[in-house]
């Protein structure tokens, strides 16, 4: 965990930054901007393809990666090109948001898929999670994700419109430090979600009068 942190840092923030202020002299805004940009599609497409997440997450971060690396593609200058994430970036957070409206919260599913890679059968899980105890639960963790991307792009807009293209360096900065505390809330969300679906296998599986472990050996390695 603490390498992929450092990882994390190094390869969304560290390397970028440095890219942006030592490559837009020599390149020029927009080159440096895409430039920078690619450490982190790189890394990002290296752990789906480790981690094999062929599953609903997995087509969602390569669906979201190819399209922000389209639009970055097409932008043809550099403000144009932060305007154009932040457009995308309400977008995501309004995919969220539908998908909470429609009772099918993208967070619940991301939990189904992160419950099989720990080898528990997905309808078991689905059905588990779909369930009145934990259902709101997983509402909320989507709620997050909506809250997150309205937080962190309303930022880069501001930045974006208050400095310019100027303000990227410290837009990396800002943005990593916001998302870093969003992913701590999120993260201890999920840990409780976790601690709650091994109480609701429990009480599950004592009601229908069956052995526990059933359940709750499926879910267990969640929290």
């Amino acid at each position: 965990m603490k390498k992929m942190i450092v990882y994390d840092l190094l390869i969304y923030m560290a390397v970028p930054y440095f890219i942006w202020n030592y490559g837009r002299e020599p390149l020029g805004d927009y080159a440096a901007l895409l430039l920078s940009t690619v450490p982190g599609l790189l890394y990002t497409l290296f752990r789906f393809i480790n981690e094999r997440q062929f599953n609903i997450t997995g087509t969602f971060i390569l669906a979201s990666l190819l399209l922000d690396t389209l639009v970055n593609l097409l932008s043809g200058s550099a403000e144009r090109m932060l305007w154009n994430q932040v457009y995308l970036g309400y977008g995501y957070a309004f995919l969220y948001l539908i998908s909470i409206l429609l009772k099918k919260p993208m967070g619940l599913y991301f939990g189904v898929d992160f419950a099989y890679m720990l080898g528990h059968p997905r309808e078991l899980s689905k059905k588990l999670f779909f369930s009145r105890e934990l259902f709101n639960w997983f509402q909320l963790v989507t709620l997050l994700l909506v809250i997150r991307g309205i937080v962190q792009n309303s930022l880069k807009a501001w930045l974006l419109n208050s400095y310019g293209v100027d303000s990227y360096g410290h837009m990396l900065v800002y943005l990593k430090i916001s998302g870093g505390t969003f992913s701590i809330v999120i993260t201890s969300l999920n840990l409780y979600i976790g601690r709650k679906v091994v109480q609701v296998s429990k009480a599950q599986a004592s009601k229908n009068n069956c052995p526990p472990s059933v359940e709750d050996k499926a879910h267990q390695t969640l929290t």
